[in-house]
């Protein structure tokens, strides 16, 4: 009987932490990145000086917007989806998400140091998380909407879609203005240089790859040589 009771009170279910659970889900993901849209300097002044964005929440957003990105290659309507399953390749899809993140905080966070910037990188990396959010709604309306139209209404996907893109674009720069405390001409600035150090960034990584490629084509050739020699 006692085994019986313990059973039971193991698969009883724990209401108030499940409700716990989605309240912190709501606050979270929904409530907080919503206040910011809407009210962008109160809400990255919260964001910033009151602590209250979460790595964890940041983390998921981006990988959220991941497999958004290959979700699209299947349920995006056919009216607008140009994508074949068969080109789906996850590590690049993964790159297309992680790399411009992870190119533009280094890139902001480099020249904002010579701006006399008061954001830290990890803050700059959570912002530009945090401002993935209407993104995500968009491209997950867009999913659903691009389901239920023709041809003629292909539109109102590309409007959903462009309009959550520049909403993202609008929390990164009100985010830039509050997390470094910058004015709007130091802050279209310090964009500036951003998009500068990001190209730079780049050459210098497809140097050092190109560079690498050849070091590694001519201790290839070299062992080749002395195999053919020796061997």
């Amino acid at each position: 009987m006692n085994n019986n009771e313990t059973l039971k009170n193991r698969m009883k279910i724990n209401w108030p932490k499940i409700k716990q659970f989605f309240a912190f889900v709501y606050e979270e993901f929904i409530r907080f990145p919503t206040y910011i849209l809407i009210h962008p300097l109160k809400g990255f002044d919260a964001f910033k000086r009151e602590k209250k964005a979460k790595m964890s929440v940041a983390l998921i957003f981006v990988v959220l917007l991941i497999i958004l990105q290959i979700l699209e290659f299947q349920y995006t309507g056919f009216v607008v989806n140009q994508l074949e399953l068969k080109d789906l390749n996850s590590f690049r899809e993964i790159a297309s998400v992680i790399v411009p993140i992870v190119a533009f905080v280094v890139g902001n966070w480099s020249i904002t140091t010579l701006f006399d910037g008061k954001g830290k990188m990890k803050e700059i990396f959570m912002m530009i998380c945090y401002s993935l959010f209407p993104l995500i709604v968009s491209k997950i309306l867009g999913m659903i909407f691009s389901n239920m139209i023709v041809v003629e209404e292909a539109g109102f996907y590309h409007l959903i879609i462009g309009l959550g893109t520049f909403l993202m674009g609008y929390m990164i720069f009100f985010g830039l203005i509050s997390i470094h405390e910058y004015g709007l001409f130091k802050c279209l600035l310090s964009i500036l240089g951003t998009l500068i150090a990001v190209m730079v960034l780049f050459f210098v990584v497809m140097l050092c790859f190109d560079l690498f490629q050849k070091m590694v084509g001519f201790i290839y050739t070299l062992y080749r040589e002395i195999a053919l020699r020796y061997l």
